[in-house]
């Protein structure tokens, strides 16, 4: 589970072959103790949570690289290594 960015204490993670349980491209965010599973086409929470501070930090993050995630996505389903991404400044 490569960790793609990192910015304000959030570990943003794309796992490798990570297509079944949510069937969609997603990113995984982890926060002091929290995760949750994000969608790259529109920001939507998935799974678990974020306190809603982070969670939009992040939303705004997968905005501004949606084109950059999409393509990390399809590396990691294949099992290759995605490219870090530029965190949020």
């Amino acid at each position: 589970m490569p960790t793609i960015s990192m910015f304000y204490g959030i570990l943003v993670l794309m796992f490798f072959r990570d297509n079944k349980q949510h069937n969609l491209p997603h990113i995984h965010a982890r926060y002091q103790g929290d995760e949750a599973a994000i969608s790259i086409e529109d920001g939507a929470l998935l799974d678990g949570k974020l306190p809603a501070k982070q969670l939009k930090m992040v939303q705004a993050w997968i905005e501004i690289h949606k084109e950059e995630l999409q393509v990390d996505w399809q590396l990691a389903v294949n099992g290759e290594d995605p490219f870090r991404i530029a965190p949020l400044q």
